[in-house]
C-alpha cells in the first residue's frame, strides 16, 4: 500500500492551512497513495502553548464545518484520510480528536486522544479531556488503522492494545518540538528518544508504524517560553523497526512511500512476540505503583 504523509508548518489561517493539506493531498492521491495521514492539529498553530480560555473558540463539533472539508477531499481525492481535530463535545467539554474519513467521504471512526500532557509550552490539560473512547482500531477500506495521537505515542501499553484490537497499522499525528533552552545535546536525546520508542513499537507488535510531525517554528504568544521548533523527522517504520522514510527536521515534506503489509504477518512468525506473552502473569500492569 502507498501511504502519504504531510508534514507541514502551520499559520494562524485555518483557511490557508487547509489549502495547502488540499494541495498536498491531491499531489499524494496522483502519485497512488491510498492512505493520506496528516499532523496533530492541523487546522491552527499549536495553540497549548499558554492558557486562554479564548482559544476554545477554535474547537468544532464532529460532524461540522471542518468534517465537511475533509470528507469532500476524501471524496474528491478517493483516499482514506486521517485527520486531527479539535472537538467541541459540550459547551466548556472538548477533545483532541482525530477522525478517519473513507474514500468515499463518510466518516470511518474517530479516536479521542487518551494521554494528556501538561508542561511547559505544552499545557493540554487545560483545553482537552481524556479520551472515552479506548484504544480500538478503525476499519476502513485500507485494513484496520490504531489511531492515537502524539503523546500517546510514549505508552507501550496503548501500542500494545491497539495490536491486540486488530490494528494492522500505528498511526500517530503529533506535534511535538525543541523549546529554545534546551541544549543541542539534550535536543538531540529528545528526538532520538521519540524516534526510538515508536520504532519499538512497530518492532514490538509486527506492524508498521506511521508518525507525522508539525515543522517549523511557532512562538509563544506569553513571551514565557522561546516558542515552540517542531522538529518534523516524520517517519515510517515497518515491522522490525526499519526505517522506510524519514522527513527532514527543518522542512515541508509531502511524500508517498510504499509498505508491503504483507510483510507483517512473516514478520510475526519470525518473532512471535503475541504467542509467547505470560498473559497469566500481567494483571499488576493495572496498576499506578507496585509499592
Amino acid at each position: 500500500m502507498k501511504i502519504g504523509i504531510i508534514q507541514q508548518s502551520n499559520s494562524e489561517s485555518k483557511e490557508l492551512n487547509r489549502k495547502n493539506i488540499a494541495e498536498a493531498a491531491r499531489k499524494l492521491a496522483a502519485g497512488g497513495a491510498a492512505l493520506i495521514v496528516n499532523r496533530e492539529l492541523h487546522d491552527s498553530l499549536y495553540f497549548c502553548q499558554t492558557e486562554n480560555v479564548d482559544l476554545c473558540d477554535l474547537a468544532e463539533p464532529i460532524p461540522g464545518d471542518a468534517t465537511d472539508f475533509y470528507s469532500a477531499l476524501a471524496r474528491d481525492t478517493n483516499t482514506v484520510i486521517v485527520t486531527s481535530l479539535y472537538e467541541r463535545r459540550a459547551p466548556g467539554l472538548y477533545h483532541n480528536t482525530a477522525v478517519v474519513f473513507e474514500k468515499d467521504g463518510s466518516i470511518a471512526g474517530k479516536y479521542r486522544k487518551m494521554h494528556i500532557p501538561d508542561d511547559p509550552a505544552y499545557y493540554e490539560k487545560f483545553y482537552f479531556a481524556p479520551g472515552d473512547l479506548g484504544f480500538k482500531p478503525i476499519k476502513t477500506s485500507i485494513g484496520n488503522l490504531g489511531v492515537m495521537v502524539c503523546w500517546d505515542q510514549w505508552y507501550p501499553e496503548a501500542a500494545r492494545l491497539m495490536t491486540l484490537a486488530g490494528a494492522d497499522l500505528l498511526i500517530y499525528p503529533t506535534a511535538i518540538g525543541w523549546e529554545s533552552s534546551d541544549t543541542d545535546d539534550e535536543q538531540d536525546r529528545q528526538r532520538d528518544a521519540w524516534i526510538t520508542v515508536q520504532r519499538a513499537h512497530a518492532v514490538a507488535n509486527g506492524i508498521p508504524v506511521i508518525s507525522v510531525n508539525r515543522t517549523g517554528y511557532e512562538k509563544d504568544p506569553s513571551g514565557v517560553t522561546g516558542g515552540i521548533r517542531f522538529w518534523g523527522s516524520s517517519f515510517i517504520a515497518g515491522p522490525q523497526g526499519e526505517i522506510l522514510h524519514m522527513s527532514p527536521t527543518d522542512r515541508e515534506d509531502v511524500a508517498t512511500v510504499e509498505v508491503d503489509m504483507e510483510r507483517s504477518e512473516q514478520v510475526r512468525r519470525w518473532w512471535p512476540f503475541l504467542r509467547d506473552r505470560r498473559i497469566d502473569a500481567y494483571g499488576d500492569i493495572t496498576q499506578r505503583y507496585l509499592d
